[in-house]
């Protein structure tokens, strides 16, 4: 039986699920939405503020459905959204092979026909989509109501900006009083020193700061003793360029990304001035870490496969308390897509606006590999505050020096010491190329290409 709004309304567990539904309906929100010519199936990708879209599955024979999301709503809010997308605007959906993902979920259903209860029964149940469109609609505000929300949002920032630069006075008066009395004595205490000013920034509303004042004396401790002062030096030296540069500049998105808070998705997406890319990409590398906060970051790394290589970074965070969380994406991925950049100086943190799968599989470069330790001086002369480097490095391997694992080039001399220690069956192998991330003392191998085929390194 084809899908109707009828059929939507039927299925929809409750009112609130088609109004949220309703909201989620909209192109932008999907940057992938196909289906299959030989079978009955309709998926696609919400891509939300993260690194990994929720991705959703209907059958539009049977109504039977798949979504990653963690819902406890049966169908969730992205399943009536794409059911409700295919009905309108079909033509907007794109033909392709099923993935991988979309046959897995096929071999694991059972095909059950859901039928869905007649479609006068839904006003009895409290369900209508033109009530969920309906409760969306806005009455335009009156000039007194629009003078009271401008004066209140005046106010709000007033308050915020207040804050910060109060956040700021404590940060650099704090990192002079850890000049001041030694670093020796801050590397002892780091933990305890480093909790309480991150507490400042929060109550300041400088929550980028304090996150990454919170996560310093992990960093530290991974480090080798006599690495550990060069390393605190360093990030204070950091810290101190990004205030005094922030304080310069405050409405500088870059720079209050750093300090404050980060743009919404929406908004980056509205942003006339935000970098686009299109390009076809290739996933690279995840980086997975769980911070003190309790959040669990995930970086997603992407490389522009063609001859000038540039890197991306999809961004998401969740909490560690729901466990690990399957990813989006697999290392060696390619697809086609629009990439929308964070605007910085060095350009690097992205969200997909709209993509399309790759039937042809592409290298990973196509011109020699340069120094890749200029690219890392280059970006710390654009924005010293960067904390890491994605690099592609150059035909090498992987040697052991003591308790040391080091990356070396092959017609260079190049050294590299790595952050972690990798599998010993990876040791000796030699790699055509490969990508790490370069934080001024450490090397995060990510993933590479080598004569036994491509191997992820991090995850």
């Amino acid at each position: 039986m084809s899908l109707s709004l009828d059929a939507i309304t039927a299925l929809a567990p409750d009112q609130a699920s088609l109004k949220a539904a309703n909201k989620l309906a909209q192109p932008k929100k999907w940057p992938l939405k196909a289906y299959s010519t030989a079978d009955p199936y309709v998926w696609g990708e919400c891509q939300g503020s993260g690194a990994n879209p929720y991705r959703t599955v209907f059958d539009n024979s049977n109504h039977g459905y798949k979504c990653t999301c963690p819902s406890r709503k049966f169908p969730c809010k992205h399943v009536l959204a794409l059911m409700w997308m295919h009905v309108e605007d079909g033509d907007a959906f794109q033909p392709d092979e099923m993935p991988d993902w979309v046959v897995d979920w096929l071999g694991r259903r059972r095909n059950t026909q859901s039928t869905p209860k007649p479609s006068a029964d839904n006003a009895k149940d409290g369900k209508s989509i033109a009530r969920a469109m309906a409760s969306e609609e806005k009455k335009a505000p009156d000039a007194k109501s629009l003078a009271k929300s401008k004066a209140a949002a005046e106010k709000r920032l007033k308050e915020t900006e207040a804050s910060l630069n109060a956040a700021a006075d404590d940060l650099e008066q704090w990192i002079s009083d850890q000049l001041r009395t030694g670093l020796a004595g801050f590397l002892a205490d780091s933990n305890a020193r480093c909790r309480a000013i991150a507490a400042r920034m929060v109550d300041g509303k400088a929550q980028a700061l304090a996150s990454r004042l919170d996560e310093l004396p992990g960093k530290l401790m991974k480090l080798s003793g006599e690495e550990r002062l060069n390393a605190a030096l360093q990030e204070l030296g950091k810290l101190a360029i990004l205030v005094s540069v922030w304080r310069r500049d405050p409405s500088d998105s870059e720079l209050r990304r750093c300090v404050a808070t980060s743009e919404s998705r929406e908004s980056l997406l509205e942003n006339a001035d935000a970098p686009r890319v299109k390009a076809h990409w290739m996933v690279v590398g995840e980086k997975i870490t769980t911070r003190r906060d309790g959040l669990v970051s995930q970086e997603t790394w992407l490389i522009a496969l063609g001859e000038v290589p540039q890197f991306a970074v999809l961004l998401d965070f969740f909490p560690a308390s729901l466990g690990k969380r399957s990813s989006g994406f697999m290392v060696g991925d390619q697809f086609f897509a629009e990439l929308v950049f964070y605007p910085a100086r060095v350009p690097c943190r992205a969200v997909i606006a709209e993509r399309q799968p790759q039937d042809e599989l592409m290298p990973w470069a196509s011109g020699p590999i340069e120094n890749p330790l200029s690219t890392h001086f280059a970006n710390q002369n654009k924005a010293p505050w960067l904390v890491q480097t994605p690099m592609l490095l150059p035909e090498g391997a992987l040697f052991q020096a003591g308790s040391e694992i080091w990356w070396c080039a092959k017609d260079d001399d190049i050294r590299l010491p790595l952050a972690s220690v990798p599998s010993a069956e990876i040791c000796g192998m030699e790699f055509k190329c490969s990508v790490g991330l370069w934080d001024g003392m450490r090397l995060t191998l990510l993933s590479a290409e080598t004569n036994w085929g491509r191997i992820q390194v991090h995850g």
